[in-house]
Formats: C-alpha cells, sequence, structure tokens
C-alpha cells in the first residue's frame, strides 16, 4: 500500500503585526534591532477570540473542501501541534467538536516537527490497518507566549527567540494512493539539547506561574546546537533515494530567521530557488511552517512532482520526508 497527502489547507489570522510594532510594544531597544537580527518584516497575530484550535480548525475545514470529503469520511484525527488550548483534555477534541467529526482523536506534540510527525504517525495507523483516511491538522499560537516588555538587553536576549514567532494554522489529508505518496522518513534526535529552549510552565514541573509561560532560551546557542549536528540526516536522504536537491520541485524547510536560512542554504547547499521563504511575511510559524509552505506550493504541483521537508525542531530533532503528488 503507498499512503500520500491528497489535500492541503491553510489558515492565516487577518491582523498583522510589523516588526517595528513588536519592538516598539516590548520595550526600550536599539532601533531597528529585531528587524535586523531576524530579517522578519511582518507575521500574523490571532484575535483575542482566536485559539490554536481555531486556527485549526479554518484550515481542517479548507482541506477537506479541496479533497470534497465530509467530515463524517475521517476515522483518525491528529491535532499535530507545539501550541495547544489546554493542558487537558487534547485539543483535538475541541477541534473535532468544532468540525462535527467522530474520528479517533488525540495530540501529536514535538516542538516544530510535530506537524510532519502527525504526518508520519497518520501514514504508520494507515499502513497497519488502523485507520482508512486521516486528518493532521496543526493551529500554532506561539504569540501567547512573547515575553510582553523586556528591561533590558539581557533578559531580550533570553526571550528573543520567543519574537520570531507568527500564527498559523496548516491540514492534510492523508491517505492511500495508487502512484506516489511519502517515499521516505526519517529522523534525528539529540535529547540532550532539551534545556536550550522552550516553554517551561504548565507541567508538573511550573505547574503554576506566570513567569514560566513566556518562550525563553538562547536563540544564538539553538542555531550553534543545529550547526554542530550537520547536514548527514540530508545525506543519508540522499543515499537511499538516489534524488539530489534539483529533482525535487519544491523544498519546504523550517524557517526560524533568514539569517539562519541563508546559513542552512550555505551549509547545506540547497538551492534557494527550490525554497519557499516565508520567514520574511509570515515569522517563525512553528510547526505550521511547512504546512503553510506546501499549502502554497500544492496547487503548482504535478503528478509525480517530488517534495522534500525538512523540519528542525526543539528537544532537540530533524526530521525529513520526501514525498510525490500522486
Amino acid at each position: 500500500m503507498r499512503v500520500g497527502i491528497t489535500a492541503v489547507g491553510a489558515h492565516l489570522p487577518e491582523r498583522e503585526v510589523t516588526t517595528t510594532e513588536l519592538q516598539e510594544r516590548i520595550g526600550k531597544l536599539p532601533r531597528g534591532l529585531l528587524a535586523r537580527l531576524t530579517g522578519i518584516e511582518r507575521r500574523r497575530f490571532a484575535a483575542d477570540d482566536e485559539y490554536a484550535s481555531t486556527l485549526g480548525l479554518h484550515a481542517a475545514r479548507a482541506a477537506l473542501d479541496a479533497a470534497g470529503l465530509l467530515p463524517s469520511d475521517v476515522d483518525l484525527l491528529l491535532f499535530a501541534s507545539a501550541s495547544r488550548d489546554m493542558v487537558e483534555p487534547a485539543t483535538a477534541h475541541i477541534l473535532q467538536d468544532g468540525l462535527g467529526s467522530r474520528a479517533h482523536a488525540l495530540d501529536v506534540t514535538n516542538a516544530c516537527n510535530s506537524f510532519v510527525n502527525g504526518i508520519d504517525l497518520a501514514r504508520s495507523m494507515i499502513l497497519a490497518g488502523r485507520a482508512r483516511r486521516a486528518l493532521v491538522v496543526t493551529g500554532e499560537t506561539p504569540s501567547r507566549v512573547m515575553r510582553p516588555r523586556v528591561s533590558g538587553l539581557a533578559e531580550a536576549r533570553q526571550a528573543f527567540a520567543g519574537y520570531t514567532f507568527g500564527d498559523a494554522g496548516a491540514a492534510v489529508v492523508v491517505e492511500p494512493v495508487e502512484r506516489g505518496g511519502i517515499l521516505d522518513v526519517d529522523t534525528e534526535t539529540h535529547s540532550e539539547h532539551w534545556k536550550v529552549g522552550g516553554i517551561p510552565g504548565g507541567g508538573s514541573r511550573h505547574p503554576r506561574g506566570e513567569e514560566h509561560t513566556w518562550f525563553t532560551g538562547d536563540g544564538h546557542r539553538l542555531r550553534g546546537v543545529f550547526e554542530s549536528i550537520g547536514a548527514n540526516i540530508l545525506d543519508r536522504v540522499r543515499e537511499r533515494t538516489g534524488l539530489d536537491y534539483t529533482d525535487y520541485a519544491r523544498i519546504l524547510v523550517h524557517q526560524v530567521t533568514m539569517p539562519y536560512l541563508e546559513k542552512f542554504i550555505e551549509v547545506t547547499g540547497v538551492p534557494k530557488d527550490r525554497l519557499d521563504v516565508t520567514v520574511t511575511s509570515f515569522g517563525n510559524m512553528a510547526s505550521a511552517t511547512l504546512g503553510v509552505q506546501l499549502s502554497r506550493t500544492f496547487p503548482r504541483l504535478a503528478t509525480g512532482d517530488k517534495v522534500l521537508f525538512i523540519g528542525l525542531g526543539g528537544g532537540v530533532s530533524m526530521m525529513t520526508m520526501v514525498w510525490e503528488r500522486s
């Protein structure tokens, strides 16, 4: 059996916030500092009455409409995101209530790799005979974990990675296909670096306290971790599949800042003309990044076109997926 992605949906909130506006809001920092360090010009923020499930619901409906399916046609619903509405219950149930489906519903979370992990899990469950058709959804609202103000450069340095974020939702339908589909998946995990960045609150270590609810982490250190890991995972994909970068119609890569993306291009040799650069206009959309890029790419793909997904996530993990449009 072959399993592939047959439809895609995405949703971006209406509210647009420029990096200049964001810097003015968070405190007194050198003029233009955030824009200069990130290369991000603007991003989208969810409204006060919009949540992770809200953005995911819009994207899920778009994916189902694109596939010509009803919610009842899905028997597996995965909410695969770094964001969630609450600790319990799983956000997948909140999403399913809005969608009106009755599928087996659960959450999948692994920082910015959550969405690709969700697609891989959906594929695995279909191959195992545990599901017939899956809807994998992400709704990311990392703007909610940005520290609202900083007192100076030292505090700004710890909160910096949070100021790259933007909100978005994405969804895909995953089901058996006659040709193509998901051809290859690989992962690489370096959990010894889990302390580099994250949101410490809401779990058993820090169940209460506002101070623990903001994203903290040294962006420079995190970048150094990924650079030290290197691009071995991409070499392995090339060896297994026999595909070079030029064999892909598109290469979708997680994007944190523009300088980091440029360094990634330099280190890996990925041709820039194969990328969809989203970070300048939408910021770091966490796990929704690859889904939004896929939604922009999908209409231009022909049968047989191949796409390489490259995920980078805190924790730290890397992930690749090779998919061929059916």
